[in-house]
């Protein structure tokens, strides 16, 4: 039998996917930057249908991120399996640098950090090779100094996996296919046949990111260039083509002898990106000893027919990608993997009390601040979509607000706020605040809806007629990572937060529920007229 497979496997922010098989299991973690837990870990039966079982780092000891700003933190992971132990290992570029955790379960718990004394540069990866060796493998800056902005260089050393320690020499192999070449970065290290492959991006993050691979029949090299190079990219294919950015890839080899690679790509709308980086998959044949990925066609596919038995889940889970999403806060005890907070939360940051919903915590980080904010998300993972949340505005202190938002960086986001029983409709533009429309909601519950579809929002409150329109057609195209620059994707949630400075006491916001839904049309008229 096989089964079908639909790109992205995993829709919105999960960029610089590392992936590996364990039998017939197979893994995905991808980096989180300054999102709180760290890591998700992905898990699969047959590369088509997944869901997120837990995440790496989930304890502040582990992820220390205070004042990060949202697209620093957490870089590139890789996870790798040997003896019964999954190793990650990851750059925490806000804190500590280069660390390794292990767990005897891929959904954890992970240790605490093991910082790697002498590993420089970012991107790390581990290989265990067939003698008991392991191996690091990073980038650091040109050794003999940067000529320009992002020359970089791959580099291998041994590691005493048991102490976590690099030994013997640093060796600088390669420094990408293209002469010039900028920010070869994602390295991994394979082992096939009689070669030493090392697979990794190069071309910067953006259009001109791509695959390439060289080869050596020792593990220091010298690698030799493989005359395909990049073996896989978009970049030729021009700023309309619906998937771009190509690149960030990791192998795997199924229990048949199939090879698949996962990477990164992702869905502009008109040139702007808002969902960020997402994870794809790819088949990989061998030819000549060279890894040649989708052959016949040198591009992303739609689908992919994968030579897997299909293992669908038995059960709808919020914890799958690429679903919809209710959260009724009156009846779960506690929130699934797939919640994102920022920052290092506080332990009071949100309370879940049975058939009275969510308390979350008004806190004096305002939502455009860099401190630990009082925010619960998930991640945007398509263009149309609409999110909804019903506040108990009659217990929300003066000088306090909450409400949605949808937020991509605390510089560049979107927020329908309730605060002294008025709505706002508020986008945040470069640091700058702009104030679009508000509306009287008086001392009930008062439930916020806002659609999107494609680069335009559109702002409701449910009233006993249905919903009514407050504000519409708003341009979020600086939602995207073409303007508000950065690494991460947007991510859409509930928050709260207090203007009064000077007030001692802690205060609450009451949440009934939260909602993300996915809408399949782009006909934004539709969704207006049927509601105003």
């Amino acid at each position: 039998m096989s089964v079908f497979a639909h790109n992205p496997i995993l829709p919105g922010f999960f960029p610089d996917p590392s992936a590996c098989a364990v039998g017939d299991d197979y893994y995905i973690v991808n980096s989180t930057f300054t999102y709180f837990p760290g890591l998700p870990v992905l898990h699969s039966k047959d590369l088509a249908h997944w869901n997120q079982i837990g995440n790496v780092l989930t304890r502040e000891s582990q992820l220390p991120l205070k004042d990060a700003e949202v697209s620093r933190g957490l870089f590139a992971p890789t996870i790798r399996y040997n003896k019964g132990t999954f190793y990650v290992i990851c750059t925490n570029v806000s804190f500590g640098g280069n660390f390794i955790v292990t767990a005897d379960k891929a959904e954890g718990p992970y240790s605490e950090p093991h910082y790697i004394e002498g590993a420089d540069g970012i991107d790390p990866s581990l290989f265990f090779d067939d003698d008991g060796k392991c191996y690091y493998i990073g980038t650091h800056p040109n050794p003999d100094g940067c000529k320009y902005d992002g020359d970089w260089y791959i580099y291998i050393q041994e590691l005493d996996i048991k102490n976590f320690k690099l030994v013997g020499e640093k060796h600088n192999v390669w420094n990408g296919a293209m002469r010039g070449v900028h920010w070869p970065e994602g390295p991994h290290l394979y082992k096939k046949g009689d070669y030493y492959y090392i697979l990794h991006a190069e071309g910067g993050t953006g259009p001109e990111h791509a695959v390439s691979v060289t080869r050596s029949k020792e593990v220091f090299g010298p690698y030799e260039q493989n005359f395909c190079n990049p073996i896989f990219t978009h970049r030729n294919l021009g700023k309309s083509y619906p998937v771009q950015y190509v690149g960030h890839a990791d192998l795997i080899e199924t229990p048949k002898g199939d090879w698949y690679m996962v990477m990164l790509a992702v869905r502009p709308t008109n040139g702007f990106t808002t969902m960020g980086r997402e994870t794809f998959l790819a088949a990989v044949s061998w030819e000549n000893d060279w890894p040649v990925v989708n052959p016949g066609l040198g591009r992303l596919s739609d689908t992919l027919k994968i030579n897997l038995d299909p293992c669908e889940p038995e059960c709808a889970s919020s914890s799958e990608p690429g679903t919809d999403k209710y959260y009724d806060f009156t009846k779960i005890k506690e929130f699934g993997p797939e919640i994102l907070k920022l920052r290092n939360p506080e332990a009071d940051m949100y309370e879940l009390i049975e058939n009275r919903g969510l308390k979350l915590k008004c806190s004096k980080n305002l939502i455009t601040s860099l401190g630990d904010v009082s925010y619960l998300a998930i991640r945007q993972d398509c263009h149309n979509f609409e999110l909804g949340c019903t506040i108990n505005t009659e217990n929300l202190c003066t000088g306090a607000s909450a409400g949605l938002i949808i937020f991509q960086n605390n510089r560049y986001n979107i927020r329908f706020e309730v605060s002294n029983w008025i709505g706002y409709v508020l986008l945040t533009k470069g640091g700058e605040e702009i104030k679009y429309e508000t509306c009287p909601l008086g001392n009930i519950a008062t439930t916020l809806i806002i659609r999107v579809v494609g680069l335009k929002a559109f702002f409701f409150v449910m009233t006993q007629k249905g919903p009514v329109l407050v504000a519409g057609n708003i341009d979020i195209s600086d939602l995207s990572t073409e303007v508000a620059g950065g690494f991460v994707g947007c991510t859409c949630g509930i928050y709260a937060q207090d203007y009064d400075l000077v007030r001692e006491i802690d205060i609450y916001a009451g949440f009934k529920d939260f909602y993300y839904n996915r809408m399949p049309t782009t006909d934004e008229k539709q969704y207006l007229e049927s509601d105003s």
